[in-house]
Order: structure tokens, then sequence, then C-alpha cells
């Protein structure tokens, strides 16, 4: 149902890890926001970690079923008095592109921002869903039928 766009998501991560440098992501270059995928019943919910983002610096698009999550952190105005002691939280552009599958209702997704997440619910696609095949017994039409 989901393939991952961006193979080179955990490398970017253990290296900002290693080298203890926060990314700072831009629109050409933005940084990965990391992310959780379920299944839940008629519906696949992912969930993004968007801390301190404003609900409406979120644009999130779909097109021919890529889904594309850009985010932007701005720092927090202190005013010209202030000076730098400690800078750890990422700050720009964060972006995330996820290939969803057929199996899935694009026309119909729904998301929702609460306390720095943000979840992303799509439901299953009417024929994606499991669903009951009848049998039907074969009639007899009065042919012989010949055994060896």
């Amino acid at each position: 149902m989901l393939m991952r766009s961006e193979p080179f998501t955990e490398v970017n991560r253990l290296a900002q890890q290693l080298f203890g440098v926060p990314l700072t992501g831009t629109w050409s270059r933005p940084t990965a926001m990391p992310a959780d995928a379920y299944r839940n019943g008629d519906e696949f919910v992912i969930a993004f970690d968007l801390p301190g983002v404003d609900a409406d610096a979120i644009d999130i698009d779909v097109e021919r079923n890529v889904l594309t999550v850009r985010a932007e952190r701005r720092p927090i105005d202190l005013g010209e008095q202030a000076t730098v002691q400690l800078s750890e939280r990422p700050l720009g552009v964060f972006s995330r592109q996820l290939f969803l599958g057929d199996a899935l209702d694009t026309d119909h997704i729904d998301a929702a921002y609460d306390n720095g997440v943000l979840v992303v619910r799509i439901p299953i696609a009417e024929k994606a869903k499991p669903r009951k095949i009848s049998v039907a017994g074969r009639e007899r039409t009065g042919q012989k039928v010949i055994t060896g």
C-alpha cells in the first residue's frame, strides 16, 4: 500500500546524529520528517512529526498517487536583544513524499494537526476491501459426460 520514495532519509538522519549539526531545510533541498504508517481497519493512517510548526505552514498535495507533505518551521521571534546560546532544533523546510498504492482512495484523504503531529487518513478503496465471491453450481444441460 505504501512505498518509500526517499532512500536517503535514514542516511541523512544518521549523518545528522553523528555530526550533531541540525540541518536547515530549504525549498529546493528540504529535510525529511519522521513518519509512522499503519493500516487501521478500512483506512490507512500516516502520522508525521512536526513539532513547532504552525498549521498554516503545512501543505499537503496528492498527484498520481504520490502524497507530498511540506512544512516550514520558522525561528521564534525573540526580538533584537536575544543571542543564541544553544540551537539544536532544526529549522527550515521539511518534506516527505510517499507513493500510495492503487488500493487507497486518494479522493477522500483527511488530515488533522494536533500537538505537533499531522495525522493523514486515507480510506481503503472499495475495490481493495475483502469480499466474498459466490460460487455458482454447474447446470446440467442434458450433455453426456464422458469418463475414461
